[in-house]
């Protein structure tokens, strides 16, 4: 046991039961201009209950629990099936919240706060003692942001609590940008699900660690590594570093296996005409590729992201091909997860040895 009384983390993950029929797994839609009053107030009873409530942000939807409530944390996780490793982002709708939750508020907070909250932002701060060892993977610090949705404000307010709340989807799964998706994955696990319609943003918030003496770029998501530079001026990010499952991660999003549809995915690290050239080598030999087409604007390319991949692992195809998009603004973020959904996995050419290797991952025949 901790300090705070809670269980340490630990390496394995909860697994995912059944759908437990003791849930409510109750629908409301709600309006995104006007959120009605009696069904924020209903999910705001039942989140002060202990109980789980699933809700639109601008990034994906979140499966909500009071982040005070040990037993609420620990049906998140089981739900998910998400390893303890893996800490969980705290949401609130003021910034005077946030300092209930930390023990620092550096300058640079504050100015990113002022800039971009509410909004797709969350912050890696040093803890308060209070906050619950569970949502932090027992580390010295944690994550907070306060949303834009109009839904998951009024939720907030509501509440007056800080609400921890991952993407509403099995663990390592694709995150769910709409209502549907979230019954897809989590059908069972939750009490209450509101219907907001398809998220805005599509992809998961930026994450910024600002406990040590550097900004440091943890998770590229809708508040680009431009705009964040405008602000800290100095600020480190390196793409494509990865935590073990088996380490707590210093925020979500850090491991390989993230974001994966169930159809094996290769990142095509080459133009069009590679792609057609795999496409056609793996066809000769029997299985059937398909070629993920992602917009070139990087607005349309976050917020169709995750819709493109579920459409895409709804098809009869052994294999599924997606070339990264620019790696800037917003562009960082869609490779980001396209690397992880891929689990890091790529050609670079089509050589003999790329397409064997592309067709034992089709196969099934290497991890």
């Amino acid at each position: 046991m901790s300090h705070n009384g809670e269980m340490s983390a630990r390496s394995e993950g909860f697994s995912n039961p059944s759908a437990d029929q003791s849930r409510l797994a109750e629908y409301r839609q709600v309006s995104t201009e006007s959120p009605e009053p009696d069904v924020i107030r209903y999910a705001a009873e039942l989140l002060d209950s202990g109980a789980l409530v699933a809700f639109p942000t601008e990034t994906v939807y979140g499966l909500g629990a009071r982040a005070s409530n040990p037993k609420a944390i620990s049906d998140v996780f089981l739900a998910k099936g998400r390893p303890l490793t893996d800490p969980l982002i705290l949401h609130v709708a003021r910034v005077e919240q946030v300092h209930e939750l930390v023990s620092e508020f550096p300058e640079d907070a504050a100015e990113l706060a002022a800039r971009f909250w509410p909004g797709p932002l969350t912050l890696v701060l040093p803890r308060h003692p209070d906050v619950l060892d569970l949502i932090t993977a027992s580390q010295a610090t944690v994550a907070v942001r306060i949303p834009s949705h109009p839904v998951a404000q009024a939720l907030l307010l509501e509440t007056g609590f800080a609400v921890a709340a991952p993407s509403a989807n099995r663990f390592g799964r694709i995150s769910p940008s709409s209502a549907a998706h979230v019954v897809s994955e989590l059908a069972g696990q939750y009490d209450l699900l509101l219907d907001g319609g398809p998220t805005t943003l599509g992809v998961e918030s930026t994450v910024v660690d600002l406990s040590g003496p550097v900004p440091k770029l943890l998770r590229p998501g809708g508040v680009t590594l431009e705009e964040l530079s405008e602000v800290l001026g100095e600020i480190t990010y390196a793409d494509r570093v990865i935590t073990a499952e088996t380490t707590n991660a210093p925020a979500p999003g850090q491991f390989l296996r993230h974001y994966s549809p169930l159809t094996p995915l290769l990142l095509v690290e080459g133009d069009e005409s590679l792609t057609q050239q795999i496409l056609q080598a793996l066809g000769d030999k029997g299985v059937t590729a398909l070629s993920v087409e992602i917009p070139q604007d990087q607005i349309e390319a976050a917020r169709n992201l995750y819709q493109l991949l579920r459409e895409a692992d709804a098809t009869d195809a052994k294999l599924l091909l997606v070339r990264p998009t620019q790696s800037a603004g917003i562009g960082r973020a869609v490779n980001d997860r396209l690397f992880r959904a891929a689990q890091g996995r790529s050609l670079k050419d089509c050589s003999e040895e790329s397409v064997r290797r592309a067709l034992a991952i089709a196969l099934a025949e290497l991890p």
